[in-house]
């Protein structure tokens, strides 16, 4: 023990050891602090936190979990892009592989599964912010915020949906991106797109409209399949990433999980 003692005191004498952590030990408040704020992993929690703010009945860990679920999604989505092509040749056959052939392909199901998981979590997320008033001031900003990543969570349940491309992927999306035609001003037979000429010519119709954009063509195809899953795999994670790294700041700076009311 006296030997491991030694060593511990030594490795934490060293350069190395000071450049990777840069305070003392944790036995006052101020090193705690310094703990806390100078982690790359902690430093976007409180060094205090209200005890009543954080019990499970008041805040049912739904945001937690759906930030877990997201990791989740990520780390079996990348599995997966390691065996999926985005092509209409190949995109059913990886699929149907992913369930017999593939070692671990369960990850496919994982990934499913956690989707649907995390729709219901950020939903419950939000009733529960709601039902407690958390979305009142100083928190207005973050409740915009976290409005916005429910609607990038089912954006990427939809833009997921077409990737397996049978017949139940195909129509559904059919179905869902048939009301992008009636987006106000940019869907062609939406309101305001009709007055949206110049002379006689319109400029908004269906080869340029909301669901042109989307679908890349009039109709689900090769197009369709190659935006979508650029969307699911790039895009929207992207952005989603980056609003909730301000959601968890802005947390934070707002005072921290909010209190019963």
């Amino acid at each position: 023990m006296a030997l491991l003692k030694k060593l511990w005191e030594y490795t934490r004498s060293t350069q190395v050891w000071n450049s990777i952590f840069r305070h003392g030990p944790t036995d006052n408040a101020r090193n705690r602090g310094l703990a806390v704020l100078t982690n790359v992993f902690l430093h976007l929690h409180p060094v205090k936190v209200r005890r009543s703010g954080i019990r499970l009945r008041f805040t049912w860990c739904m945001g937690g979990i759906t930030f877990f679920l997201f990791l989740v999604e990520v780390a079996t989505g990348l599995l997966l892009m390691f065996y999926y092509h985005p092509t209409v040749d190949y995109a059913y056959v990886d699929i149907v592989d992913l369930r017999e052939q593939v070692p671990l392909g369960v990850m496919r199901e994982l990934h499913r599964w956690g989707a649907h998981a995390m729709v219901i979590t950020v939903w419950l997320h939000m009733l529960r912010v709601f039902m407690t008033g958390s979305y009142k001031p100083p928190r207005e900003f973050n409740w915009n915020v976290g409005v916005l990543l429910l609607v990038l969570t089912l954006l990427l349940s939809f833009t997921g949906y077409l990737l397996p491309w049978d017949q139940l992927a195909m129509w559904a999306v059919t179905v869902g991106s048939n009301m992008a035609r009636a987006t106000p001003f940019l869907g062609h037979e939406g309101p305001g797109a009709s007055l949206l000429k110049l002379g006689d010519i319109s400029l908004v119709h269906a080869g340029n409209d909301a669901r042109f954009a989307l679908l890349a063509g009039r109709f689900v195809g090769a197009g369709a399949l190659l935006r979508f899953y650029v969307l699911h795999c790039v895009g929207i994670p992207v952005v989603a990433t980056i609003l909730m790294a301000v959601h968890f700041w802005r947390v934070r700076k707002d005072g921290g999980i909010s209190g019963p009311v």
